[in-house]
């Protein structure tokens, strides 16, 4: 890896977060934190696709390019105001990869002179706005509240809702206008259909409709996931959505394999290790599960680390009532997994129960924490709401550590049943231990991470997990990470049913970081300079020479 340090000049711009006179800044070795990140090429087979398939590529790119730029904008402000005054190429390239200046999978430290901590409101809220004053408000204004909405201060310096259509409108109108151009070009019906109702979805920001239409899509050979999605942006309330897309290619051999476990989506409910009025509420019964090549990411999911794997729509009735779809990015798990989680194995993970790391697990527990994510509780008991809007800005950590351990948990249900015939739990527990050392690098500042701190506090507690004090490398206990896994998962899912705000927060805060050892530990991978993510080497032309 490069190690060439580089100096920066002063950044003193008006995006979010700027304070009138920077701390002191060390010099940064930009090209290391640069390196930090492996480029990988995004590519998938093309060969299946009509003509007017591939003529629909470069116009769907080109909307997840627009949802880029937006993305910047919620996360940091205008993206050339930042970019053209950092006189480092390194030093610009990692500020493009974290959309802004704070290092994302650094707790969201500033890296760049001149900017303080990031807003944990990101800009979705005005910088002077308290907690407090939000809730006052919103008692009164609801729309404050919605998930597709900035908040603003009026000319009397109140606060006010602007919906996204009305923040954004010339750039969403010029989306709007490329999927209906793609539309058009569209063979399968569901796929035309749900491009037609998502284009006007960017246009109204009622995205419920469209939401349906995508879950209603089966044969299609091209996908795309577009618009305001994930709310893990908004560290203050858990809210606010993010701009972001993924273009996908199916694999159907890979999809054909996944298609048996939709139907077990109610069994695996009523198995769920928690009392009878925690699993009350029925998954959809049109869930689907899908594998998919990755052709291009733009915003939220593009930033910092990259997800491998969707389990969407977040809207509770929609997955109620239909279920919801779980993509599982094939190619861009591969390159993690061989890139990171494999050398991050050889440096942690006890020798005799290295050879239990295998891609199938990997994609296995991957896939079942998608799966995860549709089963459990939405609502909470009392009947006052959904659980993301009961526990607020904890409720994404804890619904990535409940999608984790539930996973585990219906891998061990399915292994038992034969309906994972050629699954391991050893290898499972395993390659899940890996794959939280590479996880937890993402920092406090991701729910992901955070998750997996939470998750492997709680095992090595229950002495799921161990570490040899001589080599410094850790095994798992197959028998106690089965009592463990059911144990958590118990707890987490009815921490949600409640409602419990301030358990959820205690809890997070007590389980959620990691201790010295560990710390140190961890501290061994950063000296064989093993990535910490990739990054994507990704363009607009698809169409075929």
């Amino acid at each position: 890896m490069c190690r060439t340090a580089a100096t920066l000049a002063m950044v003193c711009l008006s995006g979010c977060g700027e304070v009138e006179q920077g701390p002191a800044f060390p010099e940064t070795d930009f090209g290391a934190k640069v390196n930090d990140y492996v480029p990988i090429r995004l590519e998938a087979d093309l060969s299946g696709l009509s003509e007017n398939q591939l003529a629909m590529l470069p116009l769907l790119a080109e909307a997840a390019e627009i949802m880029d730029g937006l993305f910047w904008r919620q996360a940091f402000g205008e993206k050339d105001q930042l970019l053209s005054r950092i006189e480092d190429p390194n030093a610009r390239r990692f500020a493009e990869i974290n959309y802004g200046p704070w290092d994302r999978l650094d707790d969201n430290t500033p890296f760049l002179p001149g900017f303080g901590p990031k807003p944990a409101g990101a800009n979705y809220y005005p910088a002077d706005m308290s907690k407090d004053e939000f809730e006052s408000i919103a008692e009164e204004d609801s729309e404050l509240r919605s998930q597709y909405a900035l908040v603003r201060r009026d000319g009397s310096g109140k606060l006010v809702a602007v919906p996204y259509h009305e923040a954004f409108p010339d750039e969403l109108a010029a989306a709007s206008d490329l999927l209906r151009r793609a539309a058009a070009m569209a063979e399968d019906e569901g796929f035309r259909r749900y491009l037609g109702m998502r284009a006007t979805a960017l246009e109204t920001s009622d995205y419920q409709p469209s939401d349906f239409a995508w879950m209603d899509m089966r044969t299609n050979a091209i996908d795309l996931v577009i618009g305001p999605i994930e709310s893990y942006e908004d560290r203050l309330f858990g809210q606010k959505t993010a701009f972001e897309a993924y273009l996908l290619i199916k694999d159907k051999e890979w999809s054909s394999r996944l298609e048996r476990y939709s139907s077990m989506l109610p069994t695996l409910q009523d198995g769920l290790p928690v009392p009878p009025e925690y699993k009350a509420e029925e998954p959809g019964g049109n869930s689907q599960l899908n594998a998919y090549d990755a052709i291009y990411y733009a915003g939220d999911c593009n930033a910092g680390a990259k997800t491998i794997a969707i389990n969407l729509p977040n809207d509770e009735q929609v997955q109620l009532e239909k279920g919801s779809r779980r993509l599982q990015l094939k190619n861009a798990m591969r390159a993690k997994f061989d890139n990171i989680l494999l050398p991050i194995a050889d440096v942690l993970i006890a020798e005799d129960q290295r050879d239990r790391i295998r891609f199938d697990s990997f994609f296995a527990n991957t896939m079942f924490h998608e799966v995860a994510h549709g089963l459990g509780i939405k609502n909470t008991l009392d009947g006052k709401g959904t659980v993301r809007e009961a526990l607020k800005e904890a409720s994404s950590a804890l619904e990535e550590a409940k999608a984790d351990i539930l996973g585990l948990h219906l891998i061990g249900e399915l292994t038992d049943s034969g309906d994972l015939p050629d699954a391991s739990l050893e290898s499972n527990y395993v390659t899940y231990l890996a794959g939280i050392f590479r996880s937890v690098r993402f920092g406090a500042s991701s729910a992901h991470g955070v998750a997996n701190s939470l998750s492997f506090n709680f095992f090595q507690g229950a002495g799921a997990i161990s570490r040899d004090e001589g080599t410094g490398t850790y095994r798992v206990d197959v028998s106690g990470m089965r009592a463990a896994v059911d144990a958590l998962s118990g707890e987490i899912i009815r921490m949600q049913g409640d409602g419990d705000y301030e358990r959820a927060v205690e809890f997070l805060n007590r389980m959620g970081t990691l201790d010295e050892t560990v710390e140190s530990d961890l501290a061994r991978i950063e000296r064989a300079d093993i990535p910490v993510d990739i990054v994507f080497e990704q363009g607009l032309a698809f169409a075929p020479e």
